[in-house]
């Protein structure tokens, strides 16, 4: 069964035309170069984004320059405030994170989050490469939401496809994606905080794998939004 392709480039072109200026807030996920794909292929006008932790895989920076060069797109790159940086491991050494979920968090909030309200704002859209597969937190996710808490619309237009599409995608249009993924990684994050799974398991079992399920989102996609009525 072919992806649902024309929905995908609907919801793009809507957003890029209709809610400029838009973005794509890519995490170099194989869901995330597909939307980079199609992006350059329709020639829209959305900037492209990156969130650089300062803790990400060496494979994950080897894409960015892969990507960049591949596709002639501008990539920004949004990294943490140094002093938040700084005051965290001070406080709670380098790999704080692993001591309680609250301080996980905060480790997200400083590397991920704050750095997102910096490239989002003055934007009127942004784009997503979440999926409802992905996990049972965002199985309920629409195409198109207001983030009330960005004040913009959030576009997810691949949130129907499936594993399976995105990966026949990557295939039939040579996509580039991360060498991780062929070693058992289907959600990329930060180094420490990420690991291959096991047969069988979540697809996002990998991403902080020491706390309890309820707890494993970053904070980048809070689940209170009111749906837009535009899109289902």
């Amino acid at each position: 069964m072919a992806p649902p392709i024309d929905q995908t480039k609907a919801l793009l072109h809507e957003a890029a035309e209709a809610y400029t200026p838009s973005v794509l807030a890519s995490s170099l996920g194989a869901e995330d170069m597909v939307l980079l794909d199609l992006i350059a292929e329709l020639r829209l006008r959305i900037g492209v984004f990156t969130l650089d932790t300062g803790r990400l895989p060496q494979e994950t920076y080897d894409l960015l320059q892969l990507a960049r060069a591949r596709y002639g797109v501008p990539i920004a790159v949004f990294a943490p405030e140094s002093a938040d940086v700084e005051r965290y491991i001070a406080v709670n050494g380098p790999n704080g994170f692993y001591d309680s979920v609250a301080l996980r968090q905060e480790c997200c909030h400083l590397r991920k989050v704050k750095p997102l309200q910096r490239a989002l704002a003055g934007k009127k859209s942004w784009v997503t490469g979440l999926r409802r597969g992905q996990s049972a937190a965002r199985s309920e996710i629409a195409f198109k939401e207001w983030d009330a808490e960005h004040g913009l619309e959030k576009f997810n237009p691949l949130a129907a496809w499936s594993e399976e599409d995105v990966w026949d995608y990557v295939r039939a249009r040579d996509v580039p994606v991360n060498a991780l993924h062929a070693q058992g990684y289907p959600s990329i994050g930060c180094a420490p905080c990420t690991r291959a799974i096991r047969p069988g398991e979540d697809i996002r079992a990998g991403r902080w794998w020491w706390e309890n399920p309820e707890f494993n989102e970053c904070g980048l996609h809070p689940h209170q939004r009111q749906d837009s009525k535009a899109h289902g």
